[in-house]
């Protein structure tokens, strides 16, 4: 594979002319699936009586050759996601001139932190003192910019569901929202969730992103930078966007139906 698509001005007439076929091929197949998504967004957004540029499109690029993140960025796309540092360090890599923003969206082990920090510009998944620690340890010893952290809430678990799943009891949150505004090296962006498998609220999307909207407040009260909330994926997103989420993170909507994890 040659790095033709990989360079720090992607798109535009030069960058067209210069696709294989069957690069070509999968570029407007994107382009086709982006411009569903976008007005699924921008409709979302007029129903809820909020402007397009308060919704941010994170693509959840996760399984997918970096091929395809560089035909994204051709096309526009400037925030992409990726929940397994293994798959995602060597596609941070070989796409590291392009105009990205990186989100790690998946649930993050110590081991991976050192990692994770030296390319992710978000990471979503933050749900215990332990990992604010290692996370903080790793970006001052990188000396790179402010790491942003969202914590992600488990809403099930107010309810005594998902006890060994990621993120965090609501109850929990301000605790660790505020143990991130106050260590050194990480800036506090927000909160994140994932619609809940169990409890009260499973098949309710609706509900759940309004539970988030009521504990992102109450983080913005005590913090009022922390103006991110990440919610909403391909089949939840106009709920998500009616519910106030500032991002929401689609990969299936895009990039088409995934191959099973290695």
């Amino acid at each position: 594979m040659t790095n033709d698509i990989y360079g720090p001005f992607p798109g535009g007439p030069e960058f067209l002319a210069g696709l294989t076929e069957g690069r070509r091929a999968r570029y407007e197949e994107l382009g086709t699936n982006l411009e569903v998504v976008e007005r699924r967004i921008a409709a979302a957004c007029a129903a809820a009586g909020r402007a397009r540029d308060e919704v941010t499109l994170i693509v959840v690029t996760k399984t997918y050759p970096a091929e395809d993140t560089a035909l994204l960025a051709g096309l526009g796309v400037t925030d992409v996601a990726e929940n397994r540092d293994q798959d995602a360090a060597p596609k941070a890599e070989q796409c590291r001139n392009l105009p990205l923003d990186w989100h790690f969206v998946g649930q993050l082990q110590t081991n991976k932190v050192r990692s994770v920090v030296s390319y992710a510009d978000h990471v979503h998944s933050v749900d215990r003192l332990r990992l604010v620690e290692s996370l903080s340890a790793a970006v001052l010893k990188s000396e790179r910019p402010e790491l942003g952290c969202l914590v992600q809430v488990a809403l099930d678990k107010e309810h005594g569901e998902g006890a060994h799943r990621a993120g965090v009891a609501p109850e929990d949150v301000a605790q660790l929202v505020d143990a991130i505004a106050d260590t050194p090296g990480l800036r506090l962006d927000g909160v994140m969730t994932v619609a809940p498998l169990a409890g009260p609220l499973a098949g309710d999307p609706a509900r759940a992103f309004d539970r988030l909207t009521e504990i992102a407040t109450a983080v913005r009260t005590a913090h009022p930078a922390a103006t991110m909330v990440s919610a909403g994926m391909s089949g939840d997103l106009e709920q998500a966007i009616a519910a106030g989420a500032t991002h929401v993170r689609v990969g299936t909507a895009v990039l088409g139906v995934r191959s099973p994890l290695r």
